[in-house]
């Protein structure tokens, strides 16, 4: 499974990356990023930072 971020979405709050660290981290210009692809360990945190996004900018793809 991939997560991907819509950068036009993303506001740079961090939630991603501090539910999801192992999937999610922010990158130069303050936005977040999917650098990892989701696992089955990390699939329930990658889901819950889809969830909590203030503004819905998270997708997870198969």
């Amino acid at each position: 499974m991939k997560a991907i971020v819509d950068h036009d979405l993303c506001i740079g709050c961090g939630l991603c990356a501090d539910i999801c660290p192992e999937v999610f981290r922010m990158n130069d210009d303050n936005l977040a990023e999917a650098y990892a692809d989701i696992t089955p360990e990390t699939q329930e945190k990658a889901e819950q930072a889809r969830d909590e996004c203030p503004v819905e900018a998270i997708t997870i793809a198969e």
